[in-house]
């Protein structure tokens, strides 16, 4: 109660007066009351959840009026897992960023394909973007998948593999790899490729679910690894080159979790416009 008090700038007995009087109100306890403090009850987290929604509309409705005076300034907050991170998101903020050149964009990491939404349950972040397992039980999250990619095997542009117009999974098999944890969701995927198959999977010289130290150690060209078609298709620039060798149809299904009945700022609508025409160029290249 005293660090609510301090954080309003308020006296003590105010906070414990207004919150008597909701009691009173709404004819039932809100908090239950110790000698180490206060917890919020069953009604009180119920309207914890009803003030959250609340006060979320009151500040989408200022960005509404932030964007009407100036369309091309404000903020948008996303979470997405560092895969995405990687490839994808870096091509659509630049596309975004070309008309709304002063936004300011604010990236949290949630990883998505074990849907940790808990930053967009609490409203910091008005959308996540990235994997999407389906079918989502969740019936307060609204979910558009924007496609479906597949794996790809990656070398360095200018490794010794990178010069092989025709090669096999099977040949290699005995090469340097990097790839994420077995145990892992995308290790697993990947271990299905193996699998179907009927390859024993290479013990990977490097196991991590890093996206950057992955796409790091592959561009060096003594590595080989397996990313989303994404991922090697925006990180050419860096150095990657896709193998022809076929993999397995294992598909990722990459999209936009949202809370269902929430506005979306003008911003928010704008990225989702954006990341549609990128996700769409890349599925015809």
């Amino acid at each position: 109660m005293s660090k609510a008090a301090a954080r309003l700038a308020v006296s003590h007995p105010v906070v414990s007066k207004t919150i008597s009087d909701l009691e009173h109100t709404l004819g039932v306890r809100l908090f239950d009351r110790a000698a180490h403090g206060v917890e919020p009850t069953a009604y009180g987290q119920a309207l914890l959840k009803c003030g959250i929604a609340v006060f979320d509309e009151m500040r989408q409705g200022m960005k509404q009026i932030e964007f009407l005076d100036d369309p091309t300034s404000g903020e948008l907050r996303i979470g997405c897992p560092d895969i995405i991170t990687a490839g994808l998101l870096p091509a659509i903020v630049e596309r975004f960023s070309s008309n709304y050149p002063k936004v300011r964009f604010h990236v949290v990491h949630a990883n998505t394909a074990v849907m940790q939404v808990q930053e967009l349950r609490n409203r910091n972040v008005e959308l996540l973007f990235g994997r999407t397992p389906l079918p989502v039980a969740d019936e307060e999250l609204a979910v558009e998948t924007l496609f479906d990619e597949p794996f790809v095997a990656v070398g360095g542009a200018h490794s010794k593999w990178a010069r092989r117009r025709r090669m096999e999974l099977r040949d290699l098999l005995q090469e340097p790899w990097v790839l994420p944890p077995y145990d892992s969701v995308p290790g697993i995927l990947i271990l299905e490729i193996f699998r179907t198959a009927k390859l024993q999977p290479p013990i990977p010289s490097m196991a991590t679910l890093s996206a950057q130290l992955t796409t790091n150690l592959i561009a060096t060209g003594s590595y080989i690894g397996i990313l989303p078609r994404s991922v090697a298709h925006y990180t050419r620039r860096v150095g990657l080159k896709i193998l022809p060798a076929h993999l397995a149809n294992q598909r990722l299904a990459v999209g936009i979790i949202t809370v269902k009945n929430r506005s979306l700022s003008p911003l928010a609508l704008s990225f989702l416009d954006r990341a549609r025409q990128v996700v769409g160029e890349l599925q015809r290249a």
